[in-house]
């Protein structure tokens, strides 16, 4: 049977490699400086806050910053459609400016003191809402549909670029000058980021049309939670999108608790030490780096649905193997195996969610996808950590490789998915 085309939206962009075309390149640019100035604060916000108060308040300060970021979302989500995408992109960006070196001017006055610091990570994770639902949905509208799995490969080399470079940049900062420095650093990198979004040309908005569940509009008179509720039914009655957002929640609630907590418990009771921690850390990051350049030199993967669902059921025996490995060198070469394949499944979801979209609804869909990623699964952390001192690292790391492997299945048993493909050049 023939593979299933996705709609794709009627972006005037011209057909051109997107690593080789410039206004992607200065939109590639923004985003890493403003992903790398992610990476400085948090490593700032973290040093005040400890230097500040108990271990315990520097957890509470963290933790509120992702209140807002999960609550708000969606309303990102709903903004981002209603102005357009740039236009939020731009003004939340210049938000985070604008508080991050404001708090740095505040620090050279005054010490940190906890409610400041509080205030902070709140209004950061408001802005934030709006921010990340808003960047998802750029891609679409500044290159060709064919080009988007290329553009998902470029975002994942500018994260792994933001993880790499990021803390040891915020902790030379926090070395020559303290916080303040750090903070004043970040805010630097989002300032950097802005006259390079402000260069980006975009393709023309999508007109919205009539509101009935599958149509862009303004329901319900225009209210955002009309607009809310008519992006929701147009996801859930979506042949591609409906499972496909499935599939993503599940994954990432198997995906993210033993790779992050879990991943420290493990090698603390294989008594791996830090240098372990450091070499299978560095092995994810390799093999995540890895699937996003392959992304971006070939720029398509066929049969994408397919692959993205037996990629996610790789992913997931590659996990269970590493609660296993009898050695840290098989830890290493398991580390490589979940980067490579979570990395390659990571950028075909951002693909697929964008090419199947309706353009209108681009936003909306991007901010319930980005809940489920940063919102609703690191929720598993507490359950993770409790759940490896009943009984050990093994067990919960198969148990999350199965929850995985499930998403993987589930997006096998449904038609449109598994036949999904993306557009070709």
């Amino acid at each position: 049977m023939s593979a299933t085309a996705l709609p794709t939206s009627a972006t005037p962009a011209p057909e051109r490699p997107a690593h080789r075309d410039p206004n992607v390149l200065r939109w590639l640019a923004a985003y890493t400086a403003s992903m790398v100035g992610d990476s400085v604060y948090y490593m700032a916000l973290s040093w005040a806050a400890i230097r500040t108060g108990s271990p315990a308040q520097a957890g509470v300060v963290l933790a509120l910053g992702a209140v807002p970021r999960a609550v708000l979302m969606l309303g990102g989500g709903v903004l981002a459609d209603r102005f357009g995408p740039r236009l939020v992109v731009i003004g939340s960006d210049a938000a985070r400016c604008v508080l991050i070196l404001g708090i740095a001017v505040a620090l050279l006055f005054t010490s940190p003191a906890l409610w400041l610091l509080i205030t902070v990570a709140l209004l950061f994770g408001t802005v934030d809402a709006l921010f990340l639902p808003a960047v998802g949905a750029l891609p679409p509208r500044i290159t060709a549909p064919a080009q988007l799995a290329r553009v998902q490969g470029m975002r994942g080399l500018a994260a792994r670029i933001a993880n790499v470079a990021g803390a040891p940049l915020g902790g030379l900062a926090v070395a020559l000058g303290g916080s303040a420095t750090a903070f004043a650093v970040a805010g630097a990198l989002f300032a950097l980021s802005l006259p390079l979004l402000l260069a980006v040309r975009m393709a023309p908005g999508p007109a919205k049309a009539p509101a009935d569940g599958a149509e862009a509009g303004t329901a319900e008179g225009g209210t955002a939670w009309g607009e809310l509720r008519d992006g929701l039914r147009h996801i859930r009655r979506h042949r591609v999108l409906a499972p496909l957002m499935l599939v993503i929640a599940i994954g990432e609630l198997g995906f993210v608790g033993p790779l992050n907590i879990g991943l420290t418990l493990l090698v603390q009771e294989r008594g791996w030490g830090a240098d372990g921690m450091g070499w299978i850390v560095a092995a994810f990051g390799t093999g995540a780096g890895a699937s996003s350049l392959l992304l971006t030199v070939r720029g398509r993967i066929p049969r994408a649905g397919l692959t993205l669902s037996v990629v996610l059921c790789g992913g997931a025996v590659a996990i269970a193997g590493l609660a296993y490995a009898p050695s840290l060198a098989l830890a290493v070469l398991a580390g490589v195996s979940i980067g490579l394949l979570a990395g390659l499944s990571g950028a075909l979801t951002g693909a697929l969610l964008q090419t199947a979209a309706d353009p209108a609804y681009m936003g909306r869909v991007t901010s319930v996808a980005t809940l489920f990623t940063l919102g609703v699964a690191p929720l598993c952390y507490p359950v993770t950590g409790a759940a490896t001192g009943l009984w050990g690292t093994g067990p919960v790391f198969v148990v999350s490789a199965a929850v995985c492997g499930t998403g993987g299945l589930l997006g096998l048993c449904f038609k449109a998915l598994r036949h999904a493909e993306l557009p070709a050049s």
